[in-house]
Parts: C-alpha cells; structure tokens; sequence
C-alpha cells in the first residue's frame, strides 16, 4: 500500500529549522485481489442475467451493488437498512460456519489416505480480478467466494482419487452454491424509501409503505438497541434526516479501481 508524500502537520513552534506545512496526508489507496480457480465459483461471482428460459441469478457482483444501497439507507439511520445488514450478517455467519464444515470433512477423508500425499488440484491459470467494493461486508461475501472455490477444487480432487463418490461431489457443490446465491438474494429485497428511524417509530412518511414492504421491524433493531458488528458512521443532519441521498452506480470490478480512504466514510 502507498501513500502520498505530503507532510503532515506538526505539533511545533515554527523555526528556520522546522517548516510547518498545513497539508494533510493524502488519501490511502490500495487495492485488493481475488483470484478464483474454478469455473464454479466463477459464475458466482458474476451472477447470470435473465433469459427467456433461465431465472437470473444473483452473484457477489449484484450482492455488492445492491448492498451499497443499503450501507447508504444505514447511513442515513433507517432502521430497515439496519435490520437487513444483520440478516447479511448472520447469513454470512452461518454460510462461512456450513462452507468450513464441508471443507473440514473432505479434509478428514483425505488424512486417511496414509500411503499417498496429495495435493489439491489448482488451476494454472486462476482467474484473478480486482475488488473495489464501498462496504466491508461485500468484502467478507469475496472471503466466501474464495472459500467455496476452495471447497470445489477439494471436492473435485478426492472424486478423482476415488475417495468420493461422483454424485456425492457434485451434492456438496450444488448445497454448497445454493447456500451462497440465497446469501446474496437478501438484500435484493430492501427498499430505500428515504425514512429514518424518527419517520418510523411516529409512523410518519412512507413507514406505513415500509411495513407494508419489509415487514414490522423488531423493536430491538428499532430502537438501536440490536445491530450489525460492522455499520457505517450515522449521517444526521439537525432536523433529524439526513437529506437527500447520493447513489452512484456500481459497475463491475475494473482493474484500474482502487479502494480508498476518505475522511466522509464512504
């Protein structure tokens, strides 16, 4: 990671010897790769787009995109974008917890293999692409990906040595892929409606419409008292709403993107 070399301000009296500067160091920047063995989790990450004979389907792509629009409703205190980052939370939570339980059998079946060492298979060439992604939890969905592209290639492997059953493999792929795109259809059905947690506890403005499309929200997430580990800084301005909200489109990931670090918590 670099930095720009600007020099930070000082906490000295000015001297001929020491210059104060009134720059502040530039914005951090770095990027962030994944690189994805298999064709499996290939098509998960990007999803597939609609046909007239097949459904779409959500990948970490569309999962990504959509949760922006979330981070952004959590950011301006809906307590509906709160409530949803924790169903990605858990649902997160609990696809990691089923993805290493897998991996933890395949692994316990090859330790049995005393007379032979080996390797899992790997791809010559990986697919590798950039991830410039505005919420954490879009990251921890890659770290997902990643994980079920190495539960494949081990699934793959112990079918080819005879320590798994064709249709046993292909099972544990297609649970394991199907537990994966439900994680990403969850934000798909959030709506922002521009209200704040005032709006909804008085059941002013469009918190009747809200109820009607996401359901009656806890008490405890509408109160504050229950959230997600990993929220964005809560932007209210003084007459209790944040104003208007500001979304850009997400594109797929672009090899000249780059995450960076801004002091407004994007």
């Amino acid at each position: 990671m670099q930095t720009e070399n600007h020099t930070s301000a000082l906490d000295l009296a000015p001297s001929d010897d020491h210059a104060i500067s009134p720059d502040k160091p530039g914005a951090l920047r770095g990027q962030v790769w994944i690189s994805i063995q298999t064709s499996h989790a290939q098509r998960l990450f990007h999803g597939r787009k609609a046909t007239p004979t097949k459904p779409a389907i959500v990948g970490l792509v569309g999962f990504a995109t959509r949760l922006r629009v979330i981070w952004q409703g959590a950011r301006d205190d809906d307590p509906y974008a709160d409530w949803w980052l924790i169903k990605v939370h858990e649902a997160i939570v609990a696809t990691g917890d089923e993805l290493r339980s897998r991996k933890q059998q395949l692994t316990e079946s090859l330790e049995q293999m005393n007379a032979l060492d080996v390797d899992i298979a790997a791809s010559k060439r990986p697919y590798r692409v950039p991830l410039n992604f505005a919420n954490p939890y879009a990251y921890r969905g890659a770290m997902l990906i990643a994980e079920f592209d190495s539960l494949v290639c081990m699934a793959l492997t112990l079918r080819h040595i005879g320590l798994l059953q064709s249709q046993v493999s292909e099972n544990i792929i297609k649970a394991s892929a199907r537990k994966l795109r439900s994680l990403f259809m969850i934000p798909q059905s959030y709506r922002l409606l521009k209200i704040n947690r005032d709006l909804v506890q008085s059941g002013k403005g469009r918190s009747q419409e809200a109820r009607k499309l996401m359901g009656e929200i806890p008490a405890d997430v509408l109160s504050g008292a229950r959230q997600a580990p990993l929220i964005p800084n809560k932007r209210i301005l003084s007459s209790g709403f944040a104003g208007q909200v500001k979304l850009h489109s997400e594109a797929s990931p672009d090899p000249d993107n780059r995450f960076t670090n801004h002091n407004d918590d994007e």
